[in-house]
């Protein structure tokens, strides 16, 4: 393989959930929509749940772990996340048992490895308890995974530089924001430095980065605020004046709909993990 095999099964603040898969197996990434549609999102990509090796959570927020509930009375999958994470849990889903899931604290900062598969986990800025990003490695390999940020810390620019395949927030158009209809409150929040990452903060961050990916993942885009073709548009400008040499592969992620790199794509029948 080129590069980590991506599969964003969803993504915006109706629900997220991503599946990676390598040479080590398969993780997911968030619980954020029920787990019909992850099982469902499975089956589309030739996978059934048993085949995913451990589930990480980047934050406790209802988009990022609306299927967790139901997902540990069905499945026996090590499940991941940082200890205040854990804590929002309890308070997202109050009913959930946690006795019935194999539940690991990751703090951030740390590492930890599953097969050939190493993950690290990092701080992001979001009003939640304790979010996280991930980067996972795998035979000279590496993936990124950030969302929900209100900004980008040179903590979180360290750890993504040199990432090959990347999702990455697009929130929103500040303009369209500020003149849509939201409540001022409402917006603060998202403007602020706990909130969402705006299209142009996710072009600047792209270009300003040593090694940049070769491919990424606009995610988290939101559906009043912006549009799949003005994130494009704007994060593509902003990289290609700032870094015309660099050669990115853009992928728009949807909703509704599964989102494929060409790893993917290009994996037909072959069995990887013979």
């Amino acid at each position: 393989m080129s590069c980590f095999q991506v599969a964003v099964l969803a993504s915006g603040s109706k629900g997220n959930a991503t599946v990676v898969r390598c040479e080590s197996g398969a993780v997911l990434v968030d619980a954020g929509i029920s787990c019909r549609r992850i099982t469902q999102g499975l089956q589309k990509l030739g996978l059934k749940p048993s085949d995913i090796a451990a589930v990480f959570i980047t934050h406790e927020h209802i988009d990022h772990v609306k299927g967790l509930e139901t997902f540990i009375k069905k499945y026996s999958i090590p499940i991941f996340a940082s200890a205040g994470t854990w804590r929002g849990i309890k308070q997202t889903l109050p009913r959930i048992d946690l006795r019935l899931c194999s539940r690991h604290v990751l703090a951030p900062q740390t590492e930890f490895t599953i097969g050939s598969l190493q993950v690290r986990s990092f701080s992001t800025s979001h009003d939640a308890l304790e979010p996280t990003g991930y980067i996972f490695r795998c035979k000279g390999h590496t993936f990124g995974y950030v969302t929900d940020t209100g900004y980008i810390s040179d903590l979180v620019k360290r750890e993504l530089d040199g990432t090959e395949t990347l999702v990455l927030e697009a929130n929103h158009d500040p303009v369209l924001l500020k003149n849509g209809s939201y409540p001022p409150a409402l917006q603060k929040r998202i403007l602020g430095t706990r909130g969402h990452l705006a299209n142009a903060t996710a072009g600047h961050l792209l270009a300003g980065l040593k090694k940049p990916p070769q491919q990424v993942f606009l995610a988290h885009l939101s559906q009043e605020n912006n549009t799949p073709e003005l994130a494009l548009s704007t994060v593509r400008s902003i990289v290609k004046q700032q870094r015309p040499e660099a050669k990115i592969q853009f992928y728009v992620t949807s909703q509704e709909e599964v989102v494929k790199n060409k790893e993917w794509e290009d994996y037909h029948e072959q069995n990887i993990f013979e």
